[in-house]
């Protein structure tokens, strides 16, 4: 048996360019044996890509499958992955730090001892704040010296991220005595199975996911501001990191990837993949479509395929005065698992 026709004409592949996002199933015709009989292989993963080129499917681990539209035998679109309900893995508060900047990658970074200085042209706190864990290899005066003229040669404002435990002991007092403002930040934690399993299914078939963050993606996000140095390190850190994925929900269901049209953009989100741990960001719904499950099925999504890759838990950063945000992640599970502090430095 040879995939020979339109694939429309071939009646097991039951997906199209719309499905482009999904997980799916295929088989694909990968050549013959000695005596001419033909050998097929299948995958299962996310299709990351159809067009004239041909499908790319990104399974749970190894590199992406590409081939030939002509090769195409069998496809359909599959259900999530069935994530198996596991404990959060363990982590302090320090190493769980470390883990979010590995997922969040500033574009400049500097050692300072055991500190590590952040700029990404403003695009964030997190990635223009300097990494107060472990021991700066100086005194705590001189550090912060250090750390308010590496950020003022750069034109920012000097935060730094203090962790308890993690930061040194006296760190706060040194800020404190330098007259330095607080914001807090909670870093909250969940199985991932359970937030890839929501009650209400509704909108988890309108979920896209992609490796790279598309225009429309990038124009729901709020954090962008258009100046263009600002909006280059955004792209650089948004998708830096292990093995990171974006989703988008379209207005149009069933749009066609690559078909040269780009239907408004109602929710997104980010999730980076590293280890046991998902890291998610970025989860925006547009005011229209809010209040619909969309923030959930996005997520939902997200989690599936990081569990599909190995993770088992689930960890989000969120202002401590970000009221909607937190009742979104209460209402998923998320608890606390601890709150760090970015200290502002007074300038001079």
């Amino acid at each position: 048996m040879a995939a020979e026709g339109p694939v429309h004409d071939r009646p097991e592949v039951r997906i199209d360019r719309s499905d482009v996002g999904r997980r799916v199933s295929v088989r694909r015709l990968s050549g013959f044996t000695g005596d001419n009989r033909p050998v097929f292989r299948d995958v299962i993963g996310v299709l990351a890509s159809w067009d004239d080129a041909g499908l790319t499917v990104v399974p749970r681990s190894g590199g992406p499958v590409s081939f030939d539209e002509k090769l195409l035998v069998a496809g359909k679109a599959v259900p999530l992955f069935p994530a198996r309900r596991a404990p959060l893995p363990q982590a302090a508060p320090a190493a769980l730090q470390r883990t979010a900047a590995r997922g969040w990658p500033a574009v400049e970074q500097e050692p300072l001892g055991g500190w590590t200085l952040r700029a990404s042209a403003g695009f964030t706190r997190r990635a223009n704040s300097v990494q107060a864990l472990g021991d700066p290899g100086v005194p705590l005066r001189e550090a912060l010296t250090t750390v308010r003229g590496w950020y003022a040669a750069r034109g920012l404002p000097a935060w730094v991220e203090v962790t308890t435990p993690g930061s040194p002991e006296e760190l706060r007092a040194e800020l404190d005595a330098l007259g330095a403002r607080y914001a807090p930040t909670l870093v909250r934690v969940a199985p991932l199975a359970a937030l890839s399993r929501p009650a209400d299914r509704a909108g988890l078939d309108r979920v896209r996911l992609a490796r790279a963050a598309s225009p429309g993606w990038m124009s729901l996000y709020r954090r962008v501001t258009g100046d263009p140095a600002a909006e280059e390190a955004a792209r650089a850190v948004l998708h830096g990191g292990p093995s990171v994925w974006f989703a988008t929900v379209h207005d149009t269901p069933g749009h066609a990837a690559g078909s040269g049209t780009a239907p408004p953009v109602l929710a997104i989100g980010r999730c980076v993949v590293d280890g046991p741990w998902a890291g998610f960001a970025a989860v925006e719904v547009a005011p229209r479509a809010r209040r619909r499950g969309l923030a959930t099925a996005v997520m939902a999504v997200l989690a599936a395929r990081a569990a599909e890759e190995g993770a088992s838990g689930a960890y989000l950063q969120v202002e401590a005065d970000n009221d909607g945000a937190i009742a979104l992640y209460d209402g998923l599970g998320f608890t606390t698992s601890h709150t760090y502090h970015y200290a502002l430095l007074p300038q001079g």
